[in-house]
């Protein structure tokens, strides 16, 4: 997958989930050059892949049970931008998983909201897709 222009120079930058660089830390799964290891990985990979506007890579992850039939991110990041990924837990059960995260999100016009939500996964064929979550109320 080719990365969109203003993905590319971000690549030297810190990655949004809040790992270390970009280019060494989303951005290889983002490209197809290797699979997230875990749920908590691809969860994370997912929520930078929102922060970039990454749709196409938003939707290939997401299992084909509960997959949209469309998603455009481009419009959500006109609204604002995601700004903090915190992980609280991460429980692999074989291959099933589920990880419980917060993630910020600060909109152009109010104040910053959190999305809290226990999100499931299953590997299949060797890669995790994302399935359904749970929100928490804040």
């Amino acid at each position: 997958m080719r990365l969109p222009h203003m993905v590319r120079k971000y690549q030297s930058n810190p990655c949004p989930c809040g790992g270390a660089s970009y280019a060494t830390c989303c951005e290889p799964f983002h490209t197809g050059l290797a699979s997230a290891p875990t749920a908590e990985a691809l969860m994370k990979s997912r929520y930078s892949a929102y922060a970039l506007g990454l749709s196409d890579y938003v939707q290939t992850t997401w299992h084909v049970s509960t997959r949209p039939p469309q998603l455009d991110l481009s419009r959500e990041r006109d609204q604002g931008k995601w700004i903090g990924l915190m992980v609280k837990q991460h429980r692999p059960q074989g291959d099933k998983a589920e990880v419980e995260f917060v993630a910020r999100y600060k909109a152009k016009v109010g104040p910053a909201s959190r999305l809290h939500e226990n999100s499931r996964f299953v590997l299949e064929g060797g890669n995790w897709f994302y399935v359904d979550g749970d929100l928490f109320d804040n």
